[in-house]
């Protein structure tokens, strides 16, 4: 990998093609696996790799005519750079010159020390080294659509850490209000795009809108009237606290195989999300972009939650006594999320926040769907201790083949059983209100009486699965778990004794349990006696009843023709 591999000659069609990215990162094996995870989203391409800027700046000289097939940079910035070496902010400088409309995405430290000449260069984002890959992506993404991604935090240390140098006062003053003014308008478009996300009529969006372009404006009037005065040979200074103590923030990221697991089933998030089984779920009412955006953030929050707990050090005897508190707390932080914290209806001329009154129904749905979603547990041993996992009475050790597909197949389906613990409460208490229709649900879903019907097929499906499905799946050692298929989301069956589950069956789903064991105890000598009696009856129609048939036939027509003889005899 030490050369730039163009790949511009397998280009995709120019309609709809994926996003063109130029990678540059020294490390080899981040290179390597940096590649690998953004290919494996469909809107995303790696074309084009180096290694250092040199080799980049290079490459982008030797392709200057197919450049435009490059649609974004992301450089990785040395971990050992330092404030004497300029050749990160050189290659930006030369890219902003010869490729204005070519947005560059940093990825670095928090004390990076060429984050605020960087900043002051136009770059159009940042992306702390660490991250997941979901928020890399969404960083990309976020470039790509035009916008910036440099978070209020980051902002807010690079206006910190400016101070008086040896230029003149007048140009310290005029980039102070740049950072300043650049900064303020990051923050409010922020705010203006997290508003836009809600659900707003279309007044209030059209205002949004033109909200947002205001801004956009008012940033690219700055880019020019208050223009960078950093130069290839004046790098800001930085305090000596920001570059000789790192920020008192901690950060724990998760395991490589962990980190593997969650980009697997986020690749699977980009394919179909149909509901492809018979029973109904009450994301089904969502439309399809809205899914998506529920499944990442829950994979989102949950690997949050994992650092967290490795942060707390939990042990590995206190895992199963927080269980339950610990998916009650990532539904609450998902609702919270995925609603908004302050989203306000109007009902009956009153205006209603409604997480709190989503909070309501926590006892149900801890009951009804939380705490039956299976081997939670084992997954988070896995995840946290590296405990193994028994796959069919079998030990599949961490990290192995086995292991890992189980572990996925586990995650998918808390995914999905945790979406649907989020809609919920919706669907019992706004599903029917037209804004809610209008923000989230699918466009085959409108009606009232389509609502009631999908309301009604949910409510029937949790009593056939509570008096019939889960007796019968505990009855026969299983457990029917909801996967990510390239075709859409279908139910397996995994093998899982369940022995203690069955013994605390009690009326009618023992009453399952038990007409299931007399159907299979009564079932077999039944076919048995039903097959001796059709042999018998079998033996009877054809060896006596068709055999005396066919000699009473026999005698028939052996009498016509002793008949037809005697009369031709007659007749001569």
């Amino acid at each position: 990998m030490a050369e730039t591999p163009p790949m511009f000659g397998a280009a995709a069609p120019v309609e709809d093609r994926s996003m063109r990215i130029l990678a540059i990162e020294s490390d080899p094996v981040i290179r390597s696996g940096l590649i690998t995870c953004l290919n494996r989203f469909p809107d995303l391409q790696v074309a084009a790799e180096a290694e250092d800027v040199d080799r980049a700046w290079q490459f982008l000289l030797e392709n200057n005519d197919k450049i435009s097939d490059i649609d974004l940079i992301l450089y990785g910035l040395p971990l050992d750079l330092s404030l004497q070496d300029r050749s990160s902010f050189l290659f930006c400088q030369q890219v902003k010159a010869k490729y204005p409309n070519l947005p560059i995405l940093i990825l670095a430290t928090a004390q990076s020390p060429e984050l605020t000449a960087l900043f002051q260069s136009g770059i159009e984002g940042y992306c702390v080294r660490g991250s997941s890959i979901l928020d890399l992506v969404s960083c990309i993404r976020r470039i790509a659509a035009g916008e910036t991604s440099w978070t209020p935090a980051i902002l807010q240390q690079i206006t910190i850490g400016s101070k008086p140098s040896s230029r003149n006062l007048v140009s310290n003053i005029r980039d102070r209000l740049r950072l300043v003014s650049l900064q303020q308008i990051e923050t409010t478009l922020m705010q203006v795009n997290n508003q836009l996300d809600g659900d707003l009529s279309e007044l209030d969006r059209a205002i949004l809108a033109g909200r947002k372009r205001e801004l956009n404006t008012a940033r690219w009037l700055i880019d020019r009237l208050l223009p960078a005065t950093a130069s290839v040979n004046s790098v800001p200074d930085l305090p000596s606290q920001l570059v000789a103590a790192p920020l008192q923030i901690v950060s724990i990221s998760s395991d490589r195989l962990a980190q593997s697991l969650f980009d697997r089933i986020a690749t699977k998030l980009q394919s179909s999300l149909e509901n492809l089984t018979p029973t109904a779920l009450e994301i089904d009412i969502l439309r399809s972009d809205k899914k998506r955006e529920l499944f990442y953030l829950i994979l989102k929050q949950f690997e949050g939650m994992l650092d967290e707990l490795r942060f707390s050090q939990v042990k590995i005897e206190q895992l199963a006594a927080k269980q339950s508190a610990l998916m009650l707390d990532l539904w609450v932080s998902v609702t919270t999320d995925f609603f908004g914290r302050y989203h306000t209806l109007s009902i009956n001329d009153r205006h209603v926040e409604i997480i709190p009154i989503l909070l309501q129904d926590t006892a149900i749905v801890q009951a009804e769907i939380l705490a039956k979603i299976p081997q939670s547990l084992d997954l988070l041993n896995y995840l946290l201790f590296k405990t193994p996992l028994t796959i069919d009475n079998t030990i599949g050790t961490y990290g192995s083949s086995i292991a890992e597909d189980r572990a996925g197949i586990i995650l998918e389906n808390l995914t999905i059983q945790m979406a649907n613990a989020v809609m919920q409460p919706l669907l019992n208490r706004f599903g029917n209100l037209e804004s809610m229709k209008s923000g989230f649900y699918d466009r085959r879903l409108l009606s009232s009486r389509d609502i009631e019907r999908f309301r009604n097929d949910l409510s029937w499906r949790y009593r056939i699965d509570r008096y019939i499905g889960e007796p019968q799946a505990i009855f026969e050692s299983q457990y029917r778990l909801f996967i990510f298929t390239d075709y859409g989301i279908k139910r397996i069956a995994i093998y899982a004794p369940r022995p203690e589950e069955l013994e605390r069956l009690a009326g009618i789903p023992l009453v399952v349990t038990l007409t299931l064991e007399v159907r299979d105890a009564i079932s077999p000598r039944l076919t048995s006696a039903t097959t001796f009696l059709g042999s018998g009856v079998v033996y009877l129609l054809t060896e006596i009843i068709g055999r005396g048939i066919g000699l009473i036939g026999r005698g028939i027509i052996k009498g016509i023709g002793n008949i037809w003889q005697e009369t031709n005899r007659i007749r001569r």
